[in-house]
């Protein structure tokens, strides 16, 4: 089974871009994968494409051995877009595969240890608040919004939920995010009372919402130092949340906050591979170690998480791209020992599902297909009309 041909296609997402790569064989089995460029990761896909020019004529099923292979070729520049280049080839190889072979791909590692993957309802309320009229959703403007929102995630299923920090104290809400963006906050990543108390009061909203039986998670970012995210974590205490998620290229810095939070914490989705992953695991810098599966490729996941497992750490993956992704990290968690919980975006464009066949979802659940391969079907056609804007 020969490679004959690797190309990208993109499709409109809204306020991003979902990029999905297709590796063609010469038996006529096709391979998918999912990437992104839309988040600090531009110029991804000529990587890829300059990468994938050696590997035309080669036997698409030794994956290990192409991926060891690229590795070797870009030692010398490590991580960052080299390795999510080469997990969009591994991950579009192993579908192929898989494929070949009849199976789905967690069946390919050796799964699936379950087949129904308990799932968080991620960025709760933070595209309703600039993107509302792409997705045909109400706006989230006041704590009352916040409220109904949370009620909403546990009238549909749902039994947890992942924020992130609203400015709903201004004219125009917005989400807090001086660590990605030059706005008030940043460059100094500090935290005053005023936030403090707008960030008590959103996650009392949520609560009250969603009541004492939806799980709530609260994602941090890179908006703060050290002794902000400390600061936060002794003023969400009051609210029980089943983790506190921390960007941070520190593991001393965050072995530091969770020694002292008395809230799981949660970190580790900007890493790559088992070498910058291992540091954290030597500090017990963290509860749950996030894995992102289109950045690392799945077979480096399941090493990444088969390391965490030897640490007592369970895993779970970040997942905040489109239904080819999802379906990725999908497999990932059901092929591991180690799983918590999976992420998934439920508030999104109104055609997601015409782009690539959306996943079973029962009763906040993701029910993993039997199919071959990832189980889920990429429509090029509909790629297609939705072509990005620009």
């Amino acid at each position: 089974m020969r490679i004959i041909k690797i190309e990208d296609l993109h499709c409109d997402a809204g306020w991003r871009v979902w990029s999905f790569l297709k590796v063609t064989t010469d038996e006529g089995i096709i391979g998918w994968s999912e990437y992104n460029e839309s988040y600090g990761s531009k110029g991804l896909t000529a990587v890829i494409l300059k990468l994938a020019e050696g590997l035309i004529g080669l036997d698409a099923r030794p994956v290990e051995r192409i991926s060891a292979m690229l590795y070797a070729a870009t030692r010398q520049a490590p991580g960052g877009l080299v390795q999510q280049a080469i997990a969009a080839i591994e991950n579009a190889l192993v579908d192929a595969k898989a494929r070949a072979l009849g199976v789905p791909v967690a069946e390919l590692l050796n799964g699936p240890v379950r087949d129904r993957l308990r799932l968080y309802w991620s960025h709760c309320g933070s595209y309703r608040i600039n993107h509302a009229h792409v997705m045909g959703l109400p706006a989230l403007r006041t704590l009352d919004d916040i409220k109904e929102l949370g009620a909403e995630v546990r009238q549909r299923g749902f039994s947890a939920l992942k924020t992130n920090i609203f400015r709903i104290d201004e004219a125009e809400p917005s989400m807090y995010q001086p660590g990605f963006t030059a706005n008030p906050g940043w460059p100094e990543l500090n935290v005053d009372r005023s936030l403090l108390r707008l960030i008590e009061r959103q996650m009392a909203a949520f609560r009250e919402g969603a009541g004492d039986e939806v799980d709530l998670l609260l994602d941090l970012n890179f908006n703060f130092k050290t002794e902000g995210y400390l600061e936060v974590a002794r003023a969400i205490e009051p609210f029980d949340l089943t983790w506190l998620e921390i960007d941070s290229f520190d593991p001393a810095a965050l072995a530091h906050i969770r020694l002292r939070s008395q809230t799981p914490i949660a970190s580790c989705e900007s890493l790559f591979g088992r070498r910058q992953f291992r540091p954290y695991l030597d500090a017990q810098a963290v509860d749950v170690a996030i894995i992102d599966v289109p950045w690392n490729g799945i077979l480096e996941s399941s090493k990444i998480a088969a390391m965490a497992e030897a640490y007592e750490i369970n895993c779970a993956p970040h997942n905040f791209y489109g239904n080819l992704s999802t379906m990725m990290s999908a497999h990932f968690c059901a092929s591991i020992p180690n799983f918590r919980i999976m992420e998934i975006d439920i508030d999104d464009v109104p055609w997601k599902d015409e782009v690539v066949s959306p996943p079973t979802i029962d009763d906040g659940h993701l029910v993993l297909s039997d199919q071959p391969g990832w189980g889920v079907e990429v429509h090029e056609e509909a790629i297609r009309a939705h072509a990005p804007k620009g």
